[in-house]
């Protein structure tokens, strides 16, 4: 299915390059440029991107913890 009829992204590009790492509707627009001519399917992305679902974000989350955690032995073995 046409996501974005303005350039002929579809469905499947967006979900592959959404398992790439791309998390966001701009993020999807820097490599598709879906989004960036008329607008009406950045909703669309969005639904399909979901929320929550971004794997980057996730390794973001794990690295802050292990960063923090870090952090913390240092000042207790000081």
């Amino acid at each position: 299915m046409f996501v974005c009829s303005c350039f002929g992204v579809t469905d499947r590009q967006i979900k592959d390059h959404a398992a790439a790492g791309a998390c966001t509707p701009r993020q999807i627009a820097s490599v598709t440029k879906a989004g960036t001519d008329c607008g009406n399917c950045v909703r669309t992305i969005q639904g399909l991107l979901g929320r929550g679902a971004c794997p980057r974000r996730d390794l973001i989350e794990k690295h802050e913890l292990t960063a923090a955690a870090d952090q913390v032995d240092l000042k207790e073995a000081a």
